[in-house]
């Protein structure tokens, strides 16, 4: 079984020989030849850079056997192709080239050809797909609203309280700016699967924004209008952090795998809804204890996990970029020691 058969099976919620297993951000600042690079270039030129993205995307798996190579890549690519660039601050976050906070700004806002203004993408996939025919390749996206979090805020933010303003004081405006991002982002998906991704990875990363209540018309009907307007063929898999209480509202978005944080059961949650696979969930900061606690917790995550199918290996967020390279040695290795 290949890797890329390993993870589309599970996917699937089937069986597989071994868990499959990739970590989310795993190009990127914990691996020193990432760095190397980072000292010649900017984040922004590594991502725009066709070869360059390929070769970011490429080096995890150069170490490591995992099964699936996400592009390397932003969420923030899809409001810059629309119009609204962004760049990182000096000493950390995001910031907008100007507000979202009007009809004049959204209207300013283009939807057309976002394929065409990402085409670095579309190429940057198709050079790694050539490099990684047997493992899966992830093409990822912002959700709608966790991309109208940093457009309407204007970056980072602590509390995203202009967003809730324009949600609940103007849903109409809200709605406008909602729709121009589905059509922007089905085009983007579109041209990934078109590209040969195997899967789709959603990013509700400010899901935890939401109350619950309101979590279907801040965020999850914008979610479903995309998945439902994508081909069946191509799995998706949907990452909403900090929503623990909301796990059938997720599956009704049609999304067939839940990447969820480390706050969740993973097993609690294929017990009550064992139709659904999921993707999970080892706490980020065990990355950061000794090899030993790296080895056991993720040991303890394999076992709980033992009398079901369709379970993705990964950590309940990003991997943080102070990890060391032995304990990720060590968390892959001990997955796929594991039977």
């Amino acid at each position: 079984m290949t890797s890329k058969e390993r993870f589309l099976l599970a996917t699937k919620n089937l069986p597989v020989d071994q868990t499959p297993i990739w970590v989310m951000r795993q190009a990127g600042r914990y691996l020193p030849e990432y760095r190397f690079l980072k000292e010649k270039y900017s984040f922004v030129e590594l991502a725009q850079t066709p070869d360059l993205a390929t070769e970011v995307t490429l080096q995890p798996l150069k170490r490591f056997p995992l099964d699936a190579a996400v592009i390397f890549s932003d969420i923030l690519v899809i409001p810059e192709a629309m119009g609204q660039p962004y760049h990182f601050r000096e000493h950390g976050g995001i910031r907008m080239e100007f507000l979202i906070d009007d009809i004049n700004t959204i209207e300013k806002l283009s939807t057309d050809s976002i394929s065409e203004r990402l085409d670095y993408v579309n190429q940057a996939l198709k050079l790694v797909r050539k490099e990684i025919p047997d493992q899966a390749l992830i093409g990822f996206g912002g959700s709608p609203w966790t991309l109208a979090c940093y457009m309407v805020e204007g970056g980072s933010s602590k509390n995203f309280s202009k967003i809730k303003a324009l949600a609940y004081q103007n849903p109409a405006l809200f709605h406008s700016l909602m729709e121009k991002l589905v059509i922007a982002m089905v085009d983007y998906f579109r041209m990934k699967i078109q590209a040969g991704v195997d899967v789709i990875q959603i990013f509700d990363s400010w899901a935890s924004l939401c109350p619950a209540k309101d979590y279907e018309f801040l965020s999850l009907q914008w979610i479903r209008k995309i998945i439902e307007s994508l081909s069946s063929n191509v799995p998706i898999i949907l990452f909403a952090k900090g929503v623990g209480n909301s796990i059938e509202p997720l599956i009704k978005t049609g999304a067939q795998v839940l990447s969820l944080d480390h706050t969740i059961s993973l097993p609690a949650v294929k017990e009550s809804y064992p139709h659904i696979a999921v993707q999970g969930n080892l706490d980020p900061t065990i990355m950061n204890l000794n090899l030993q606690s790296v080895r056991k917790n993720t040991r303890a995550l394999l076992e709980s996990m033992r009398p079901h199918s369709g379970h993705i290996f990964n950590l309940g967020h990003g991997i943080l970029p102070n990890t060391k390279i032995e304990s990720m040695e060590t968390l892959i290795n001990t997955v796929r020691e594991f039977r």
